[in-house]
């Protein structure tokens, strides 16, 4: 099944979401019950749902992780949750909330990754982002990032807005990272339909120094919780290639088109100051960066300071490589050790 002519049918869904968003932040937006938009992916009771019907908890221990899957497909949109991390010592452990087709397209699958990877007693989580086109993972987009709280002492909102043109991360509705649809990405742009994701497991073979730290089930189970999720797009149903629905929620805020003047500013005080790594200053990885790729000298200098080897002029590195597959997934990602 293909989605080759998908822009004839989303195209009146698509002006429809951009007018209904009313900002990054999901208070305007309905939250929605587990079982109103979710499915148990895997996981069997490590997957609870609370008395409220919208709060979710996902635990991994030895036996298994676990995860939920949205019941609809979505082109385009604006994705939510409002997430508490495990705690204390958490090495190897990934959390993730993110948009994939890996199923239905499993040789050209699209994603849209948040992931969460756990750390040592006494050192932070850190976020990794990501985007996968036309199943373009020989080319990986990761961004890393410390945050400027800890992520298991409350619930913070971590959010993924989807157009046609554009892709923004929010954490706390402060954008942290911003990917344009640019004509030198091709297909690498997400475009097909795509399901929302949530999962935790056991990433121990690169998730916490490249493998160095691994799970430790003494201190399982560990422990994401899940509330506020937003399913706000239009659902396309998989077999007729037609959308669905489209929500249409009222608000007296209109979503803006791209990042505001303001906005960025954030954005680029928290890049400053909390990026760690970014694909496009990798000279490891890449000669020249990926054609979609603007360069911030700024950005460059700090994380040639911060890692000269990686983000130096082509000394040899000694990481590896890693792949990892998620839950009931299997799909090869790109990862770096760093």
């Amino acid at each position: 099944m293909g989605f080759s002519h998908l822009g004839l049918f989303v195209c009146a869904c698509h002006v429809l979401v951009l007018g209904a968003l009313a900002s990054a932040s999901s208070r305007n937006l309905p939250i929605i019950s587990f079982d109103e938009g979710y499915n148990k992916l895997f996981g069997d009771d490590n997957l609870m749902i609370l008395r409220d019907g919208k709060s979710v908890h996902l635990s991994l221990d030895e036996r298994t992780g676990s995860g939920f899957v949205s019941q609809d497909l979505y082109h385009h949109g604006f994705f939510s949750a409002s997430i508490k991390l495990p705690a204390d010592y958490t090495a190897g452990v990934v959390v993730a909330f993110y948009m994939s087709n890996g199923d239905m397209f499993p040789k050209n699958h699209d994603e849209i990754d948040f992931e969460f990877l756990g750390n040592i007693r006494g050192k932070e989580w850190r976020i990794q982002t990501n985007v996968y086109g036309n199943g373009s993972t020989s080319t990986g987009r990761e961004e890393r990032y410390n945050l400027w709280f800890d992520p298991s002492d409350d619930f913070h909102q971590y959010s993924i807005l989807w157009t046609d043109s554009q892709i923004i991360f929010y954490v706390d509705d402060v954008p942290i990272r911003e990917v344009k649809r640019t004509e030198s990405m091709g297909g690498d742009f997400p475009s097909k339909p795509m399901s929302l994701y949530a999962t935790i497991w056991d990433g121990s073979d690169w998730a916490t120094n490249g493998g160095k730290y691994r799970v430790n089930y003494k201190y399982a189970p560990y422990l994401a919780q899940f509330s506020d999720l937003v399913l706000h797009g239009c659902a396309v149903d998989p077999i007729e290639q037609l959308s669905k629905k489209c929500d249409n929620t009222r608000s007296s805020e209109s979503v803006p088109t791209g990042v505001t003047r303001l906005q960025r500013i954030k954005m680029d005080s928290f890049r400053k100051k909390h990026m760690t790594y970014s694909y496009c200053y990798d000279r490891i990885r890449y000669k020249s960066p990926p054609p979609e790729c603007v360069i911030n000298p700024q950005e460059a200098e700090r994380l040639r300071v911060f890692d000269p080897v990686t983000f130096g002029k082509g000394r040899r590195h000694h990481g590896k490589h890693h792949h990892r597959s998620r839950g009931s997934q299997a799909e090869g990602h790109f990862y770096m050790n760093i």
